[in-house]
């Protein structure tokens, strides 16, 4: 006996496919609301001080720098390039000294940021999976 077609429900989007990452993420509006969650956590998380003592007084330069990366990065418009003109994440962060405390650090500060969104929980696994790459990429140091 087979087993019953799984339903579209069943069935895990093909996140990092075409813009079904940014969709997933509830386009550009999701992604701000991502971002701020992000730099509120960053602001607040006392193991995160580090990493925001590398970020000026106001963070709304890297808000925005940031949601505009994201958009892109998932699959949405390049609103990084459009605003900013092109970057490599390692270079971008190579005036910093990012080590693993750093990284791990801007990681848990993402993670309680995803926590708070209302999406897929499968989604929620991808993009913290996904986002470890770049972060592992800024290291600089051990």
């Amino acid at each position: 006996m087979s087993s019953p077609p799984a339903s579209a429900d069943d069935e895990t989007p093909p996140y990092g496919q075409g813009d079904t990452s940014f969709r997933a993420a509830g386009g550009e509006a999701g992604l701000r609301r991502l971002v701020d969650c992000f730099y509120d956590e960053m602001d607040s998380l006392p193991q995160a001080a580090g990493v925001r003592r590398m970020h000026k007084a106001s963070l709304d330069e890297s808000r925005d720098k940031l949601a505009r990366f994201l958009c892109g990065w998932l699959g949405g418009p390049r609103r990084y390039a459009e605003k900013y003109g092109s970057m490599t994440i390692p270079g971008s962060h190579a005036p910093f000294a990012i080590g693993t405390e750093e990284r791990d650090a801007w990681l848990e500060c993402m993670r309680r940021a995803i926590a708070e969104q209302p999406w897929q929980a499968s989604f929620k696994t991808y993009l913290l999976k996904a986002l470890s790459v770049p972060a592992e990429r800024v290291r600089n140091r051990p």
